[in-house]
């Protein structure tokens, strides 16, 4: 999820939207034409909104087995009401058919689900946030519908407010819990990157990745990356008007992963709050089939996906004008080389030059 400052990025959109299948054109977006490297954005690609029905922030976009796409709206209940202004909304999973360009709602409520990603079985995997959410990872069996908690507590404490979700090629979890928004008390210990094994166990693996948010593992199976994205306080919606905070670090970082899991060797690859033009740093991110990172950018003078080698290298910029981005993943199969990108109340997409990787 995204670091929130004390303004607002974004105007709340469609607050009534109807629980049901609807259809969006996918016109040109109209932001600034991608730049650098054509084997990673071929010329004439363009952004294309696809949807824009969102309440007020789109996140997590993963490709499901069905080849349905599918993505969090994170619906801030201090903004998020219905008709009347009285009762606010608790949190949404879309669903995209890419073939008959139709959404729907999948979940609601969705426990306030941000990062979602896939398994190799075909499971859905939610990161659950805070603001009336869920606070937990869970799993859901695409073929049945049943739900499954895969870790709800760590210590026998509620977690903060899970965030992001990357899964290695033996079926280990790891997953953010920073704390953005929400009125529920913090238990914690502090920030933390967690590790959930196959037989259930849940390890701290990360504590000194800043606010963790976005993580990813690499294709290789030898780097785990974290962003660290500090804003400086745990609730922004309750932010007087006036008053700012105190930004923290902002870093993408990058650890060395074994092959038990264990995480060392900790670096920074970029720095956001140095040099003379410092800004937020960076959401989600994913990697493509030659291990390459592309990255949701929050430079507020530069927002767009970056893509770029795992020592963090600028390849290619994909800018989204004046929006802030949250996440990207990238399609399965014959669509494997179309970027989705979520941002503010909407779903983008994007034709790239590469393929994006999927657990084997």
């Amino acid at each position: 999820m995204v670091s929130i400052s004390s303004k607002l990025k974004y105007a709340v959109a469609a607050i009534g939207m109807a629980v049901g299948t609807i259809a969006f054109a996918a016109p040109d977006a109209g932001f600034p034409a991608p730049t650098g490297d054509a084997a990673f954005v071929p010329q004439g690609s363009k952004l294309e909104r696809l949807f824009d029905g969102g309440c007020m922030l789109t996140e997590g976009v993963a490709a499901g087995h069905d080849d349905m796409i599918y993505f969090s709206d994170i619906t801030f209940t201090k903004f998020c009401r219905d008709e009347s202004k009285k009762y606010a909304q608790a949190g949404n999973i879309w669903k995209y058919n890419p073939q008959t360009n139709e959404f729907s709602i999948f979940r609601s409520p969705s426990g306030m689900s941000n990062g979602l990603k896939f398994d190799r079985d075909g499971n859905m995997l939610a990161a659950l946030g805070a603001d009336y959410g869920g606070r937990m990872l869970i799993k859901t069996d695409m073929k049945t519908g049943k739900t499954y908690i895969l870790s709800g507590l760590y210590d026998g404490k509620p977690y903060n407010a899970l965030n992001d979700i990357s899964i290695d090629e033996k079926g280990r979890v790891y997953f953010s819990d920073p704390r953005y928004l929400g009125h529920e008390p913090i238990f914690q210990d502090g920030y933390a990157v967690y590790r959930l094994d196959t037989d259930g166990k849940v390890t701290r693996v990360v504590t000194d990745c800043g606010k963790c948010n976005g993580v990813l593992v690499s294709p290789d199976q030898k780097t785990l990356f974290v962003i660290g994205n500090d804003n400086g306080w745990f609730e922004f919606q309750n932010l007087k008007e006036g008053e700012k905070t105190l930004q923290g670090h902002h870093q993408l970082q990058a650890y060395d992963l074994g092959e038990d899991g264990s995480v060392s060797n900790r670096r920074v690859l970029i720095d956001y709050t140095a040099g003379d033009k410092p800004c937020s740093g960076p959401d989600g991110m994913t990697a493509d089939s030659e291990g390459n990172i592309w990255l949701a950018s929050r430079c507020e003078h530069r927002p767009g996906i970056i893509a770029m080698t795992p020592q963090g290298k600028e390849l290619a910029f994909i800018s989204t004008g004046k929006e802030l981005p949250t996440n990207v993943g990238f399609g399965r199969g014959a669509d494997s080389n179309i970027l989705y990108v979520t941002s503010g109340h909407s779903l983008y997409r994007i034709k790239t030059g590469k393929k994006g990787y999927q657990l084997p």
